[in-house]
């Protein structure tokens, strides 16, 4: 995912990779687009109750790495005891994670707005795009990286994750206390409008409270939402590697 001045070779390119996608999820953007309905009804069990099937047919824990409700996900593993280390970026919010800024709100409305969408797929506006995901960029790459990406999402984890609080059966739930969740870096983008460092910050205050493992936090400043495809991808992997390669 990243190079490096120090070999010929980068460590990425190295690293044997394994990357599912979510359940059901098409093989292109274009089949995507055109079948919407395939994300709807997709919860946050479920999706990492997937994960965690692809885990069990290999041979040792993986470093595990989710972006957004990825990096939600990938707690939800690491929790579980069922990776060697884990990166979550940007990561939506779990039970027990308080703050709701303004911006988060804001970005979440295209789908929250509707309760209806709790069982449908929703796409968003290159406008909401932008607010969200690329509001640190200028509108050339936004529009790139809307046009090459973007694709419907499923509405229910994003209801699962605002009633979550109220909900103590929810399945936004995190084991941050099992000793066998292994060392975990939360990378913050300091410009984040959808996942502001306030959420960041706090699932880093509950994971270094509960779990005797590694915790730590890396904030990458003026980075928003799409800080893992846009044009300083580069970086971001870096951080990520130089933690995975401290214990893996």
């Amino acid at each position: 995912m990243a190079d490096t001045a120090a070999s010929t070779i980068a460590p990425w390119e190295q690293a044997e990779m394994v990357a599912p996608g979510w359940p059901d999820d098409p093989a292109s953007v274009e089949e995507a687009r055109a079948h919407p309905e395939v994300f709807a009804h997709k919860r946050v069990q479920g999706i990492a109750d997937h994960y965690l099937d692809a885990i069990a047919q290999l041979d040792k824990k993986p470093a595990v790495i989710g972006h957004s409700f990825g990096g939600l996900i990938a707690q939800k593993i690491a929790g579980a005891g069922a990776s060697a280390a884990t990166v979550t970026i940007d990561n939506a919010p779990f039970r027990g994670v308080l703050p709701l800024p303004i911006s988060s709100l804001r970005s979440a409305l295209p789908v929250l707005g509707n309760p209806a969408n709790y069982a449908k797929s929703i796409a968003l506006t290159f406008e909401q795009y932008k607010y969200g995901w690329a509001n640190n960029l200028d509108d050339t790459e936004a529009k790139e990286l809307y046009k090459t990406f973007h694709v419907p999402g499923a509405g229910a984890p994003f209801f699962q994750g605002a009633i979550a609080n109220f909900n103590p059966f929810s399945e936004t739930r995190v084991d941050s206390k099992n000793p066998d969740r292994g060392p975990l870096l939360v990378i913050a983008g300091d410009g984040d409008h959808a996942i502001p460092p306030a959420i960041t910050d706090a699932t880093v205050k509950i994971q270094s409270k509960h779990n005797p493992g590694v915790t730590e936090i890396e904030h990458i400043a003026g980075r928003g939402h799409s800080l893992v495809i846009d044009n300083g991808w580069k970086k971001v992997a870096d951080v990520a590697l130089r933690f995975i390669q401290r214990f893996v």
